[in-house]
């Protein structure tokens, strides 16, 4: 796995149509193309299979890498294939075309996908985490605060959970959306071009935002605090959650589990997903600390905030139609 700190100078189009290609090959050889409920004979096997998108970062990474979910469900003749997406509008992506059953992504992607018509619905979400996410500077920027970025050119990955996290942060210092120039990048995207100077501010999540802090020295003019909650949401395909609703609280118990180890170890969840990202174990910490844990239903009020979003985007022209969030919810 290629480290974080290595800029990769692709577009974001450009690397997830190559993704979208090996992800049809793996279809066509049957690697990727077994769906829950579908007999195996690809590989030479009967058992039926759970396919979960994770990111980069995050419990389900670390659920992965402890490898109890498998443990869980083995005895019932369930295999667990996982599938790695640069971020949440990508896994959402795949999510739509049924390359998987279960992803996590943040506030933001499911507001982009449901406008887009992507059918899944809310099964879970994390607490408030609003420290994990910022709007950074180069270290030696003239830039002080969020109201210097009018004319700026400010990148972020589009229709991402910092999306949102800018538009607010925006609002409050007193400037609109209008006001700066919205670059879109992926993140290994987005750092190169923000370590070559050819981006004036870049709006990223942890790890990437812990790891530019501590290798490059940036500077914070904002994060979340007050602005945003930055919940970490678990979706599930309709169809897949309204068939197999026992599979998806098997998940979401198993997440529990590797929620409540991590949240009295740090510094072991740092040593876990360090190699996994390619990243020094110190700067996972720091991540890890800002990370949190404890996963729990969707209530009625994290689904009024969301709403809220998928509001101010709309108000934005940022996506296409208006919607109604209650009609992604769970009701197993």
């Amino acid at each position: 796995m290629s480290s974080i700190s290595n800029p990769i100078h692709h577009s974001a189009r450009r690397r997830w149509l190559k993704a979208a290609a090996a992800s049809g090959a793996a279809l066509a050889t049957g690697a990727l193309g077994v769906g829950f409920g579908q007999a195996a004979h690809a590989q030479g096997a009967t058992a039926k299979t759970l396919r979960i998108g994770y990111q980069k970062y995050g419990t389900l990474t670390l659920l992965k890498a402890r490898g109890t979910l498998e443990k869980r469900l083995s005895s019932q003749g369930i295999a667990v294939s996982w599938f790695e997406f640069p971020a949440g509008p990508q896994l959402l992506e795949g999510l739509n075309a049924g390359a998987i059953d279960f992803g996590t992504v943040g506030e933001t992607p499911p507001i982009f996908a449901q406008a887009a018509g992507v059918d899944f619905v809310y099964v879970g979400n994390e607490p408030p985490a609003p420290t994990s996410e910022a709007i950074v500077v180069p270290h030696n920027s003239p830039i002080k605060s969020v109201s210097d970025l009018r004319g700026k050119r400010v990148a972020l990955n589009r229709g991402s959970n910092v999306h949102y996290l800018l538009v607010r942060a925006l609002k409050h210092t007193g400037l609109q959306y209008s006001d700066i120039q919205p670059i879109y990048l992926a993140p290994s995207d987005a750092r190169a071009a923000f370590t070559q100077g050819s981006i004036d501010a870049w709006v990223i999540w942890d790890p990437y935002f812990a790891a530019i802090e501590k290798q490059a020295g940036a500077r914070v003019i904002a994060d979340g605090t007050g602005l945003v909650d930055n919940l970490q949401f678990y979706l599930a395909g309709r169809r897949f959650a309204a068939a197999q609703p026992q599979l998806v609280r098997a998940v979401l118990d198993g997440l529990a589990d590797a929620d409540a180890w991590a949240k009295a170890s740090p510094v072991a969840v740092a040593n876990e997903l360090a190699p996994l990202v390619g990243l020094d174990p110190a700067i996972v910490e720091v991540a890890a600390r800002r990370s949190s844990y404890g996963v729990v239903p969707v209530s009625a009020k994290v689904l009024a905030a969301q709403q809220t979003i998928a509001d101010t985007f709309s108000e934005l022209k940022l996506i296409p139609k208006q919607i109604a969030v209650k009609d992604a919810q769970w009701l197993a």
